[in-house]
């Protein structure tokens, strides 16, 4: 590899000019924190589960599900019923009561963050085509509220 190639390819018009995101390499501390967020059986994810299991419910968790458009990943599967949960985090999925706008390193956060939001419309209007009842869950719901959001959807959906 030469060293043409391993630079980055945005340039910068002025070399005083800050550096672009990727341009310098990150933090040890921001690496671990970021290798640390999970993408599946969050605190919120596991609660719900957890309390579903015990009112007797049985689910599949983290499944794939082939719509006929996409591929999609929801946290609880409810296959007989044709029911799907997600639970989002707030920053994550850009919650209106608790998402922030990040102001560090803004140009990279909004945009990723937005495109979160448009791939979670995306699934649902996949799902739904395809005959799926899907529920999004914030994860700063009670767990009370969570738990009867997915109680009435399934006995609507068993009856």
């Amino acid at each position: 590899m030469t060293a043409k190639s391993s630079e980055s390819s945005v340039k910068r018009a002025d070399p005083r000019d800050p550096p672009l995101y990727g341009d310098t390499p990150t933090a040890p501390g921001r690496s671990r924190n970021m290798r640390a967020i999970r993408r599946t059986d969050t605190k919120p994810e596991v609660a719900l589960r957890s309390e579903l299991h015990r009112s007797g419910y049985r689910f599949r968790k983290d499944l794939s599900i082939y719509t006929s458009s996409r591929r999609v990943r929801p946290d609880i599967v409810f296959t007989a019923r044709k029911v799907v949960v997600f639970v989002d985090g707030c920053f994550w999925h850009c919650c209106p009561a608790h998402g922030r706008k990040p102001t560090v390193n803004s140009g990279y956060w909004s945009p990723k963050l937005q495109r979160n939001v448009e791939r979670d419309r995306l699934a649902d209007a996949a799902l739904r085509r395809d005959g799926w009842e899907v529920i999004r869950i914030w994860e700063h719901e009670p767990l009370e509220d969570a738990v009867e959001m997915v109680r009435g959807v399934l006995d609507a959906a068993l009856s």
